[in-house]
């Protein structure tokens, strides 16, 4: 006999239907054949395994290239094996699929280190009331003017749109710095919702500040915490420095530290920056942050750095935090560019809201390291991937081996070891990625998002970008 003991229930939701299954731990007592024979089949029934056949596959750390077949387990702490053969048709189990990789290289997926989901919504949007002369003015008459007006509807179609577009460049995991001063309550666990709808791994956190007062301050923290006490994955979000005061920056890091994470925050993003923090505390911002046990937090990110002295980088050598850049929104607010490779090895790449596209990201980083920085190759590699180290140290889940992309790449020239970094760098890119793997489950394939209906999310996104537009 063998008894089946039931130890958690799992959603599985699609467009098209809502199953859900029971997983089940199995204890087995003089079981018989026949009922070993039931076992294999419920345990091959309820536990897909993805087979990924003939494929060109990239390690992502070591950059050999073999042609394999891949076997990859569901899950989110789940991995990717080499099976002894791809099973037949009639021997594989009732979920398991089999992908014809022929032709097609196939490596880990990617991952960005900072990204706004609420700005998703400003693409075409009506002009500013003044022309920004500056960065605190595009903050006042842009940002701050969009942010403000999001409800969580608004919220929910920007995350339910971003995430599509990250899954269609290929990115299942993002870490994500959200603002919505008058939409606070519940916002991170609408984003999350429609992350898992659409099926991307996230680590989230709220943007807290003073700038509207003590109010959405409060309420900041409260949403913080709740989140992070709920279980999700996360940092404790701050603006920057310049909108935020000694009884904040305290409260921050306490509430990072009772829930064993970081901060995220944005630093030295323009010289505005640094010179409120002189002004009003007698410390540039790194300093001060030093000064608080900020950098003490070792799962902290400090976003842009652009504007540091040499000590404040010497600081950040010194500390364990991370560094992310976001190349091409430092040149769409012109508040300048600076090299990374002095500050810390732990730099990795976001977009900061402009866009989804981590391999274009890559290449904007790379390019324009040429200049600031003599960046290579096996950097700005090292950077893109970087986003994953951040995750491990983390402790978190959701960017196992499972996590993978299909790129129907139509290279002119032999991918190897020795080159994959020069087909990384000038010829990758989104359009390439055909088919996406999150956690061992198919969430793009054949270019089309399978976990949610695009069509019906973008109507959705048009019509809350309608109702945010006409409330600026």
């Amino acid at each position: 006999m063998f008894v089946a003991l039931p130890v958690r229930q799992r959603r599985i939701s699609d467009k098209h239907k809502t199953l859900t299954l029971c997983v089940l731990c199995v204890s087995a007592v003089n079981i018989g054949l026949n009922n070993n024979e039931r076992i294999t089949k419920t345990v091959k029934d309820i536990c897909m395994t993805l087979y990924l056949k003939d494929a060109t596959f990239v390690d992502w750390q070591s950059l050999e290239v073999k042609r394999t077949d891949l076997a990859v387990a569901q899950g989110p702490r789940e991995s990717i094996s080499v099976p002894v053969a791809v099973p037949s048709p009639d021997a594989l189990g009732s979920q398991d699929r089999v992908l014809d990789c022929a032709g097609k290289l196939v490596t880990k997926s990617f991952g960005c280190g900072h990204h706004h989901i609420y700005s998703t919504l400003a693409r075409g949007m009506p002009a500013p009331r003044k022309i920004p002369a500056n960065f605190p003015e595009i903050l006042q008459y842009v940002w701050w003017h969009l942010d403000k007006r999001l409800d969580l509807e608004m919220i929910e179609a920007s995350a339910l749109a971003s995430a599509i577009y990250c899954a269609k460049s290929g990115v299942t995991f993002v870490i994500d710095h959200h603002a919505s001063p008058f939409a606070i309550k519940d916002s991170l666990a609408t984003i999350a919702r429609a992350f898992d709808r659409v099926g991307i791994a996230h680590m989230l956190c709220y943007e807290i500040s003073d700038r509207d007062g003590e109010g959405p301050r409060e309420q900041g923290l409260a949403e913080s915490d709740t989140f992070l006490a709920a279980g999700y994955q996360g940092h404790v979000g701050l603006h920057a420095s310049f909108t935020v005061g000694d009884e904040l920056l305290q409260k921050a890091i306490a509430l990072a530290r009772k829930h064993d994470t970081g901060l995220h925050v944005h630093v030295a993003e323009d010289r505005a920056d640094q010179e409120d923090a002189l002004n009003n505390y007698g410390q540039r911002v790194v300093e001060r942050l030093q000064a608080a046990g900020a950098l003490e937090l070792k799962k902290s990110i400090l976003a842009h750095c652009i504007h540091l002295s040499d000590r404040e980088k010497e600081l950040l050598r010194k500390s364990d935090v991370w560094v992310v850049q976001n190349v091409e929104s430092n040149q769409n607010n012109n508040v300048g560019l600076t090299g990374y490779a002095a500050l810390t090895d732990n730099v990795m790449l976001g977009t900061d809201g402009m866009h989804c596209d981590m391999l274009r990201s890559a290449k904007a980083a790379f390019l324009t390291g040429q200049a600031t920085e003599s960046i290579g190759f096996d950097d700005i590699y090292r950077r893109f991937r970087n986003v994953h180290r951040h995750i491990q140290a983390f402790e978190g889940h959701g960017d196992a081996d499972n996590n993978l992309v299909i790129l129907d790449y139509d290279a002119p020239t032999e991918v190897t070891a020795d080159n994959f970094l020069g087909h990384f760098a000038y010829g990758l890119d989104a359009r390439h990625v055909e088919t996406v793997i999150c956690q061992g489950k198919v969430i793009v394939e054949d270019r089309r998002v399978t976990t949610v209906d695009e069509g019906e999310v973008l109507a959705y996104a048009r019509e809350m970008g309608q109702k945010l537009w006409a409330k600026m």
